[in-house]
């Protein structure tokens, strides 16, 4: 059955989703407890995603089911009177962003029609997301010089005017010294390779491409944003445990080799990509407590009809004394 994602079906729907695992995120930012405000998160996604009306498979979530007790990938969502979606969550990217109360925390959601994403375990990706100027002239395997003179060539820049994100990680020491060697300049995160990913899609954001190894599983959700902008992500699959090959064989990966793209990762016809920032970034504001409600913003994207939309919504009690705040 294909997914009817109009403006006004699932794509709002899921809106909601995301604004209810944000909010109850952001009860827990500046905590120190990443646990705890996944935690909730998580609790809060799984609650609301049981009123929408589909019937729903998590292929994306927070791990085989021996590992997390919802939101595990397999595991059956939504009321199961709707059409059948595969979906892909991130109820908290950016834990630990979430628990110090830095920017850039965000709660977040992809569907698409059964087969319409790739089904990946929790194990690591090799990535290259780059703007749609710079799509079908990337190589992930390239040298990451010859890459960055792509870029700069599709987007009529110098290397020397680009700006790359990598996550700052021991693993990417070879990495830095090799962006820095071509003369681009590196923007290091500590968390939230995924927000990066969308901001290298958005012509303006100052960022024009995120290179590193991060989780496969943001990788497909990156896809999926890629899909709704235009952009273009690379990515291969990372063996770090003896396990990891049986784990993809198990989910019918059996090419470990292989370099995808975002047609690989994200391949539905009909792709919803939602988000709801926990805490301030660049992409979307926090969650605000006022005394007689709560403010949130959030993104939503779609391939069919292809649309970009910001929502920021404030949720107020009820009641006659009521201040609404803008």
């Amino acid at each position: 059955r294909e997914v009817p994602m109009t403006p006004v079906d699932l794509p709002l729907e899921f809106v909601r989703v995301v604004e209810r695992a944000a909010i109850a995120a952001a009860r827990t930012m500046g905590q120190g407890d990443r646990q705890g405000s996944d935690h909730v998160a998580v609790e809060a996604m799984r609650q609301e995603m049981e009123t929408v009306d589909i019937d729903g498979t998590i292929v994306i979530g927070e791990g085989e089911r021996d590992e997390a007790p919802m939101l595990y990938i397999g595991e059956k969502v939504g009321t199961r009177g709707g059409p059948a979606v595969d979906i892909a969550v991130d109820p908290l990217e950016g834990t630990n962003l979430c628990a110090t109360g830095t920017p850039g925390a965000i709660a977040v959601l992809a569907a698409a029609e059964q087969g319409g994403l790739l089904h990946a375990p929790d194990i690591y990706m090799d990535k290259l997301v780059v703007p749609g100027a710079a799509r079908g002239k990337v190589d992930l395997l390239a040298p990451v010089a010859d890459n960055l003179k792509a870029i700069a060539s599709a987007l009529n820049r110098d290397v020397d005017d680009l700006v790359v994100i990598v996550l700052d990680r021991p693993r990417h020491e070879q990495l830095i010294a090799d962006i820095r060697r071509a003369g681009a300049r590196i923007r290091l995160i500590g968390d939230g390779d995924l927000s990066a990913g969308i901001s290298a899609a958005v012509s303006g954001t100052g960022v024009h491409a995120v290179m590193g190894t991060g989780g496969a599983p943001e990788g497909v959700l990156t896809a999926a944003a890629m899909r709704c902008l235009n952009g273009e992500i690379q990515g291969r699959l990372v063996l770090t445990r003896p396990s990891d090959v049986d784990r993809l064989r198990k989910m019918g990966i059996t090419d470990i080799g292989r370099v995808y793209r975002t047609e690989d990762l994200a391949p539905g016809r009909h792709v919803v990509f939602a988000a709801a920032g926990v805490t301030d970034g660049g992409l979307l504001k926090a969650v605000r407590f006022f005394r007689d409600g709560i403010r949130t913003e959030c993104l939503v994207m779609t391939t069919e009809p292809h649309q970009v939309r910001f929502i920021d919504t404030i949720h107020a009690e009820s009641g006659p004394d009521v201040v609404i705040r803008f």
